[in-house]
This record gives structure tokens, sequence and C-alpha cells, in this order.
């Protein structure tokens, strides 16, 4: 099976790029983008991907909470 890591929608991964970058600044994390992530712990790489995780799900549950199911 092949995994294809690709954005589903054009132009996505650039705004999750930026996502990352400030959820990173948010945690303290200043200059992530420019970091070597491997100078980092697993705990502080995982908790930039957890925060996006949790804000990208709050993000889709606002989307459906405003729709009808018909």
């Amino acid at each position: 099976m092949t995994t294809n890591n690709s954005p589903v929608v054009a132009g996505a991964k650039a705004g999750l790029k930026n996502m990352k970058t400030e959820i990173a600044n948010e945690l303290g994390l200043a200059n992530y983008e420019n970091m070597d992530k491997g100078n980092l712990t697993a705990r502080q790489n995982g908790y930039v991907g957890g925060y996006m995780t949790k804000r990208l799900v709050e993000m889709a549950q606002q989307q459906l909470s405003g729709k009808t199911s018909g």
C-alpha cells in the first residue's frame, strides 16, 4: 500500500505550515521554522503536532455545527 501525504486541498500545505509555526510560537518555541527539530524532545515536537490536531478538529466541529443534517 502506498501512502500519499499530498494535501487534498490546493494551498493547504502553506496554511498548515503557518499553523505549525503559530502554535510553536504559542508554546514558546520561537524560530521553530528554522530550528533543528532533532534537537527538540519528543514531547516538544509532540505538543506542536497535538495542538495542530486539536485546532483542526475544533475547526471541523465549528464548520459541521453550522450545517443541518437535512
